[in-house]
């Protein structure tokens, strides 16, 4: 049984779907019925005993400063090029801290249920919920608790995935070597992190899941979604 010790939060998107409310602020740092994504995020990770916490900022990274006297004890990294590469580039510039048993996830969510952080997990992989229909989001198939393969497209009777991951730090070893080998070597940078494991180097792991429930979380991608969470947002400025 590994158990995470760090925790690495990915929050340098610009998040543009989420326009007008991010023009002058960070997606993770806006507001849903009263509290701001980010602070669900840290917060379940506190409440599981997981203090050791680095953000990676980029797009109006000045705001998350505050986050240091809020949470003591929180890192902040940089990724200059949040802005013309994609996320690929947040955990490069953050590769240093895989060197632990690490769980990594997005701060550009809701987490209602704490329990879905908990840091304990056998396989290293991916939270997931079962989808019977059909999806045109990231759906894994597993047999025999292994993820088999992986569809960027969608499809049906599947295993969701979720932004939510843990790696042992064996796996977040060679996760950093295969980053640092697309990113450094073959400047591939223009992808998601997660098609390291998923797609470009997936042979080079043997991933599980960790099941969960689609009310556990709730991911807000566009205004829209933001006014369906919490209507308050139909009469932002500039939205009319």
């Amino acid at each position: 049984m590994h158990k995470v010790k760090r925790a690495i939060i990915m929050a340098a998107g610009k998040g543009d779907r989420m326009h007008p409310v991010t023009f002058d602020i960070p997606k993770p740092l806006v507001s849903v019925n009263g509290r701001r994504m980010i602070d669900t995020v840290i917060g379940g990770l506190k409440n599981n005993g997981i203090d050791d916490i680095v953000v990676v900022t980029g797009y109006l990274g000045e705001k998350f400063e505050a986050l240091k006297e809020e949470y003591p004890g929180i890192v902040i990294v940089n990724n200059p090029l949040y802005d013309t590469c994609n996320n690929i580039s947040s955990l490069y510039f953050a590769r240093e801290y895989l060197d632990t048993d690490v769980i990594i996830l997005d701060a550009d969510q809701m987490i209602y249920n704490d329990e879905i952080l908990d840091p304990g997990f056998e396989k290293s992989g991916y939270n997931a919920v079962r989808v019977q229909g059909f999806t045109d989001e990231w759906l894994m198939q597993v047999e025999d608790g292994k993820v088999i393969s992986c569809s960027r497209n969608g499809g049906e009777n599947g295993w969701q995935l979720y932004s939510i991951s843990r790696w042992s730090l064996e796996d977040a070893k060679i996760l950093r070597r295969d980053i640092e080998t697309e990113f450094e070597k073959n400047m591939n940078r223009n992808i998601y992190w997660d098609d390291i494991p998923m797609f470009v180097h997936f042979d080079d792991f043997s991933l599980g899941i960790r099941e969960m429930k689609k009310e556990d979380i709730v991911e807000i991608d566009s205004f829209e979604e933001l006014v369906s969470a919490d209507p308050s947002y139909q009469n932002y400025p500039q939205a009319m």
